[in-house]
């Protein structure tokens, strides 16, 4: 099931299901709401979406309620997270997820939020997306490609191939916006190559993960696994979360693996990361390719989670169509 393409003139709805809005600087709010506005879009807050507790965040009850009324207003055609955080799934038991059903709407964010858009796709068949929360939208320098891949896949009505971005950074933006550091980029590489297509599933791997053994966790038969992880993971805590993924059954209905740009505090290096794919004979039959423009560094692709992709991996030359 997908909701509609998003037009000029559409409501975006921002929630925040993990940490507050309270977190995100007045000045960078504006800005991200302007952004949206340029775009043509008009932008509406929830009810709750300031709301701050000890965690940064809010209580379940007035998470779920917006999440619930943002669905049900028939205004709102598309809905943006604020930013990510730690708790998201304390929503998913919680859920109505027959009324999302009845009022399908586009769901967008990552990091934390792959909890919640996993949750939504597994329980509903709804396409959620992986791609900039709201509080992206407040980047001033190297967010062009962003914003190129959000609109290319919420308003566009055609598929896309997956051109990767001339430079990115990891950097604190947000706490400086002027003195920016760029770093050329190379472009994705093959770890084991081939040529598959199927449904993306995934998005942040240690926040997928905690979705294993419920109701929550999509099917990964005929898959292809979108998968990253933020400066917090290790090359060995990596390892061991994608052996826990690789663990669950039917993982040998798997066709395929993209792994995101890893931030420079996880220490990972093309060597580490080749090292621990092949260690994995689970993973010897299916092609696998790493570096690409999504995760906790800038600029990212928007993909849909239950939306289709195709990959072909030969010789380092790498192609990635996308379809919703």
């Amino acid at each position: 099931m997908r909701a509609p393409k998003l037009k000029a003139g559409d409501e975006i709805r921002v929630i925040s299901p993990s940490r507050s809005l309270s977190i995100i600087a007045e000045d960078h709010r504006n800005i991200a709401k302007t952004r949206l506005e340029e775009l043509g879009f008009k932008v509406s807050f929830s009810e709750n979406v300031l709301e701050s507790d000890e965690f940064v965040s809010s209580s379940i009850r007035s998470r779920v309620d917006d999440l619930h009324a943002a669905f049900l207003d028939p205004n709102v055609k598309a809905i943006l997270t604020t930013i990510g955080g730690f708790n998201s799934n304390q929503l998913l038991k919680y859920i109505d997820y027959d009324l999302i059903k009845a009022n399908p709407k586009r769901i967008c964010g990552y990091s934390d939020i792959t909890a919640l858009s996993n949750a939504i796709y597994a329980k509903t068949g709804l396409i959620t997306y992986s791609g900039p929360h709201f509080s992206t939208f407040a980047m001033l320098q190297g967010n062009t490609f962003t914003v190129e891949y959000f609109t290319k896949i919420m308003m566009q009505d055609t598929d896309f191939k997956v051109i990767h971005s001339e430079q990115w950074s990891d950097d604190p933006w947000y706490l400086d916006q002027e003195n920016r550091s760029f770093i050329t980029n190379d472009g994705p590489y093959v770890i084991n190559p081939g040529e598959t297509s199927g449904t993306i599933i995934g998005g942040n791997l240690c926040t997928l993960n905690l979705l294993q053994g419920t109701d929550f966790m999509p099917s990964l038969k005929d898959s292809i696994l979108f998968v990253e992880d933020d400066y917090e993971v290790q090359p060995y805590t990596f390892d061991r979360d994608i052996q826990s993924l690789i663990h669950q059954p039917s993982f040998e209905e798997v066709k395929g693996i993209v792994i995101g740009r890893f931030q420079k505090g996880s220490n990972m290096t093309k060597e580490k990361l080749v090292k621990i794919i092949r260690s994995k004979s689970e993973l010897n039959h299916i092609p696998v390719i790493a570096d690409v423009d999504f995760g906790h560094t800038t600029p990212i692709i928007t993909f849909p989670v239950g939306g289709k992709v195709s990959i072909r991996a030969i010789e380092q030359q790498i192609e990635i169509s996308i379809t919703e």
